[in-house]
């Protein structure tokens, strides 16, 4: 699918939280079929599992964590045209919410791709905790029917069969859905241990009201995490357009804290 990228969302920017950066942008990315998957957990075992230097975001005192199993096209550098047999993959992320200071971001506990080479490039470029994973997607309808098997360690696990509920919506700011989606940076540490910021942009989340049947999730459990029960929360996103800056070390690392967003 490479060539439909929408390079004009560059020129939407209103509904930002803060401007983007003045550098040009590295890295373009599409994002489809998302299922956002999310459940509260315990804050205290959120964040014995997130590094010190960045803060916990809350909603209404809850710590949330999401399993977002969805597929990605158009990966690829800035003008390098994307190569369809390297830029085009399933990936499945396990993801909680962080701060510094004034910008709230994404922490991911892992990120399981069936690309080999995108694995090996973020985990050397960024550290990411990137997973080569076995990988099938299936339509099924309306809906897709997603299968995942890490291959390394025990062999995290997932597998679902979701599909989208209603119309489409743009989640308003305060609302759990916007706390949850409208996120333009990623936080991360190096080898070394110093923390940095990976800022991202799209345009506005459009979301829709998910069903999903569950029958295999093993992803948070990899990474020490307890998820009890069905997911509080489904959302479906079909596409978002994204480009990527690179990293920007983080000067001075604030206290270990928590911060909380209420309704």
């Amino acid at each position: 699918m490479s060539g439909d990228f929408d390079h004009s969302i560059a020129e939407s920017t209103a509904h930002r939280p803060w401007p983007m950066p003045r550098m040009p942008w590295l890295m373009t990315q599409s994002w489809h079929d998302l299922l956002f998957a999310h459940w509260q957990v315990e804050v205290s075992e959120v964040r014995r599992a997130v590094p010190a230097p960045f803060e916990l975001d809350l909603f209404n005192n809850q710590a949330w964590v999401g399993v977002v199993p969805f597929r990605m096209t158009n990966v690829g550098l800035r003008a390098i045209p994307p190569l369809p047999w390297i830029s085009a993959f399933p990936e499945l992320n396990v993801r909680t919410y962080v701060r510094v200071a004034d910008r709230p971001g994404v922490y991911f506990f892992s990120l399981d791709a069936a690309s080999r080479l995108a694995v090996a490039t973020a985990r050397m470029l960024l550290n990411l905790p990137y997973y080569t994973a076995d990988m099938t997607i299936e339509r099924r309808g309306a809906g897709l029917h997603y299968k995942s098997t890490r291959r390394a360690g025990h062999g995290a696990q997932f597998e679902a069969i979701y599909e989208p509920l209603g119309v489409p919506f743009t989640p308003p700011v305060g609302s759990i859905e916007h706390f949850l989606t409208e996120r333009y940076c990623l936080y991360q540490h190096t080898r070394q241990g110093h923390p940095f910021r990976l800022e991202i942009h799209h345009r506005s989340w459009s979301l829709q009201v998910a069903r999903a049947a569950i029958s295999v999730n093993t992803m948070a459990a990899a990474s020490r995490l307890t998820l009890n029960g069905a997911p509080a929360l489904l959302h479906f996103a079909e596409r978002q357009d994204v480009v990527a800056w690179p990293p920007t070390r983080l000067v001075a690392a604030p206290q270990r804290r928590v911060r909380n967003v209420t309704e």
